[in-house]
């Protein structure tokens, strides 16, 4: 593979090894052009970007501060008004790359008479050059540290495993560089990846217009934790046209085609200036300073499965990748190539190639129009789409529903439908969980709605349902886990297939009871397509459509809504402009080392130093249960107290109503100081163990930061977690996590931690030594095994003797841990709520699904 990313100058000329790169910047660290200072720029940034401030709201808020600087004798002035702030913004030449648009309307035969009205219009496609967005990701010092220029191909250091996690990790990119190396001139160069994807969305259930078909563009180099993080390495490149006609002519074959046409056609318009530099390179800057020859290449694109049918020009039903028939997905059949549909086209007449291989022959993919580029091979996995919202939400909950109807009836069905809703708003609380308190029967899903769904569902049907439907679901959650990991390793991948082989089996019984005829769903078909999909793209998670989902947000509902809705499409573009050029400035800013500390302590530095210590800055409450962070990571996991108040240890005994603590404190001690001790060297009667009895501080809660890549972390996959021990928990109940707790370094996972529950955190000093302890109450383990049915372990709580309660040093609390009651048969009475559940039940399971890294330990 000659792809080796090398440095070359601004004319394309390689540099001898170790050559420096340029500056990246000729600026001074006090230009702040277009700005005239810091105050301003921190200031258009919190209007336009973070608060989204209205202009007549600008101009009130100008006004006051105006007069304030007046009024206190200042001279200096800020912008006059709203449109000053705009312009300052527009000023900006970094991350600029200017909206154009073109018509498109139908050119093919028109009748004489009675010629519908689709074949007469015209419509309006908005787009910026992908070639520039594309360069500027490049350019972008943030991605400098997170970006990989050239293919490779990852080993585990332990056992020299096969691993695959970020994109160019996959064998896709490395086939992608053999094939472009064949050309000497491309020798050196880095081989860029255009990942696309598009999803329409509505911005408004209100009248006019308030759906809009966005674009997305993002680069495969940077790494699939940039792209889900959203800092701004996908962006939106185009507005796609939505044609619509009357509905005499809305099902026409005529306007079906026209209209996918339009797409694939607008699609190939849009990309054609990246098409020079796929087959011949061009020098592009990057973010660590160098120059590089590139050349780029059409990667994989992210849809949903109506998406995909749109793009592989297939008919409904059947399978984007691969030939097997409608009526029998899950039949072994070879995979659809661009040459393979070229051949059959070629061959047959469009009714056989409709009715035999689900393929609308009048149609050419955009991909037709690029090199190298074969739109089935490109398409990719979908966690969301395919798994969450299809398999998982829209497939199995609903076959429950419609077993529990079809066995019990519809009224006993019902009662059996409502206990189930109790069951899951009775779940204990559990930082980033959401809440379902009316259980799940509300008319609007949303994907975070169905992640949250698949954490508590499972333990709140058994009892109701066969064990093999247990059994389908356990394989199903287990395939979405497995397949959702950062790193996914060649054992992983037999994991996933063993789930998948798994959850075919189990899930028969729905076809032998009735619920399902046929199991020929493209969305449960996809996953036979993962293990492959993960070999030529990487981990998937990179890659799944709820990372567009997530941009609609930032690209175009927020716009949409601060548009004067009148429109509204043009000042949404307006809008995206100005905040890609404020995220640019911030990046040079940074860069260069001028946004260091707040915007106040950097005018405060400035100041006299007497001025300086006369001003303080508070500290922010942190009230959210868990947080991603933007820190490079650096430990596995550690909990850090937030002091609340002081006290004693017997009013602490009084209050826990554990008469023995001041025993409980003695064997802590003894086993802090005599860690390494024989036995003989060890007190024999708690009387002769160290005490303590001076002031204690007491904790209502503690922050567990931990590496968690596979959830929703900051770049450097860190993440923060609060632990809660609150008496009144947003004065109401009491709320006492639960955590995983280290009793064996040595021992993986579950096997190396027990579970216990936090009645409080304290601390105290003695001989200098500062300890920060928890009281926890232990859960034991059932077996030695998880569940065979549930796949999770159980527990159970100890009995109320002098060893069901410890005090433990917080060193050894890894992070929270999340119980769920077993449930039996019995129906759960509607006055239990998730503060009882944890006192009123004895058995319990360790949920495994709480999020991806509790998966990970209790698997």
């Amino acid at each position: 593979m000659h792809s080796k990313a090398r440095p070359c100058d601004a004319e394309g000329v390689f540099l001898p090894p170790g050559t420096p790169p340029p500056p990246l910047t000729e600026k001074t660290p006090d230009d702040w052009t277009p700005y005239k200072s810091r105050v301003e720029f921190e200031l258009a940034d919190y209007l336009f970007t973070k608060n989204q401030t209205p202009a007549h709201s600008i101009d009130h808020l100008l006004n006051i501060w105006a007069a304030s600087l007046i009024q206190a004798g200042s001279k200096a002035t800020l912008f006059p008004d709203h449109r000053d702030v705009y312009r300052t913004i527009d000023n900006t030449p970094l991350g600029d790359v200017k909206w154009q648009s073109f018509s498109v309307k139908y050119t093919g035969a028109i009748p004489d008479e009675g010629a519908p009205p689709w074949m007469a219009d015209s419509h309006d496609v908005w787009f910026r050059d992908p070639r520039d967005v594309v360069r500027n990701m490049l350019a972008n010092p943030d991605f400098a540290a997170e970006m990989d220029l050239q293919p490779y191909r990852e080993f585990a250091t332990e056992n020299n495993e096969r691993q695959w996690q970020d994109f160019m990790s996959g064998d896709w990119g490395w086939a992608q560089a053999d094939i472009i190396s064949k050309d000497a001139d491309t020798h050196g160069s880095t081989f860029v990846p255009v990942i696309l994807g598009s999803d329409k969305t509505t911005v408004s259930v209100a009248t006019g217009q308030n759906d809009y078909y966005p674009l997305y563009a993002s680069i495969g180099n940077v790494r699939n934790n940039v792209r889900r993080a959203h800092r701004n390495a996908v962006a939106v490149v185009a507005f796609l046209a939505m044609p619509k006609t009357t509905k005499e002519h809305a099902d026409t074959p005529g306007f079906r085609n026209f209209r996918r046409q339009l797409f694939h056609s607008s699609l190939s318009f849009i990309l054609k200036n990246l098409k020079p530099a796929m087959t011949k390179p061009e020098v592009a800057r990057f973010g660590d300073g160098h120059y590089r020859r590139v050349v780029y290449g059409l990667g994989p694109y992210i849809a949903d499965y109506e998406e995909q049918v749109l793009l592989a020009c297939i008919l409904r039903n059947w399978c984007a990748k691969c030939l097997s028939p409608r009526g029998n997905l899950d039949a072994i059949n070879r995979n659809r190539t661009r040459a393979h549909a070229d051949a059959l086209i070629e061959e047959y007449d469009s009714g056989t190639l409709r009715f035999e291989y689900g393929l609308v022959g009048e149609l050419v993919p955009f991909t037709n129009d690029f090199p190298r580029a074969d739109i089935h091979e490109l398409l990719a996995p979908d966690l969301l789409h395919q798994l969450i919202k299809g398999a998982y939400k829209d497939h199995l909950v609903d076959w429950v529903e419609k077993y529990l109807l079809q066995t019990h009836g519809k009224r006993q069905a019902n009662i059996i439908l409502d206990d189930i809703d109790r069951r899951i708003a009775a779940v204990p609380p559990f930082p980033g969980l959401r809440r379902f308190p009316q259980g799940r029967h509300f008319k609007q899903w949303t994907g975070d709605d169905s992640k949250a769904l698949m954490k508590v569902y499972l333990p709140a049907i058994e009892g109701y349902v066969p064990t093999d439907v247990v059994r389908a679901f356990r394989a199903l959650l287990e395939f979405c886990y497995l397949v959702r990991r950062n790193i996914i390793t060649e054992k992983s991948l037999v994991e996933i297939q063993d789930a998948l082989t798994r959850f075919h089996t189990y899930r028969e019984v729905f076809r032998t009871t009735g619920v399902v005829p046929t199991f020929s769903l493209p969305r449960q078909h996809s996953m036979t397509h993962y293990v492959s999909l993960i070999r030529l793209f990487g981990a998937p998670n990179g890659l799944c459509s709820s990372i567009t989902e997530s941009k609609h947000i930032k690209a175009v509902k927020e716009p949409w809504r601060r548009s004067s809705r009148y429109k509204a499409l043009g000042q949404m573009l307006l809008t995206n402009q100005r905040l890609d050029k404020l995220a640019a400035s911030r990046v040079d800013f940074r860069i260069r080392g001028m946004l260091s500390g707040t915007c106040l302590s950097s005018v405060l530095a400035s100041l006299e130093p007497s001025a300086a210590r006369s001003a303080s800055v508070p500290d922010a409450d942190v009230v959210a249960d868990s947080e991603d962070i933007d820190a490079p990571t650096s430990v596995l996991a550690h909990v850090e107290l937030r002091r609340k108040r002081a006290q004693s240890v017997p009013a602490l005994a009084s209050e826990l109503h554990i008469p023995h603590l001041v025993d409980l404190v003695r064997q802590f001690l003894t086993e802090q100081l005599y860690p390494d001790k024989e036995l003989a060297e060890v007190p024999v009667s708690i009387m002769d163990c160290p005490h303590f009895d001076g002031r204690i501080r007491v904790f209502n809660s503690a922050v567990s930061t931990f590496f968690a890549p596979s959830d929703l972390s900051g770049i450097g996959g860190m993440k923060h977690e609060y632990i809660r021990v609150s008496p009144k928990w947003r004065n109401g109940h009491p709320r006492k996590d639960c955590v995983f707790v280290i009793t064996d370094p040595n021992a993986h996972g579950m096997r190396g931690m027990d579970i216990a529950q936090v009645l409080t955190f304290f601390s105290f000093r003695l001989r200098g030594v500062y300890y920060p302890c928890a009281i926890v109450r232990w859960f034991n383990r059932v077996g030695d095994a998880p569940d065979d049915d549930t796949g999770m372990w159980m527990v159970k709580s100890s009995s109320t003797g002098d060893h069901a309660f410890a005090v433990i040093h917080v060193d050894t609390i890894f992070r929270s841990a999340h119980l769920i009651p077993v449930y039996g048969t019995d129906p759960l009475p509607s006055v239990i709520k998730p503060h009882h559940v944890l006192e009123i039940f004895t058995l319990f399971y360790v949920n495994k699904y709480a999020d991806h890294h509790a998966f990970e330990i209790a698997c």
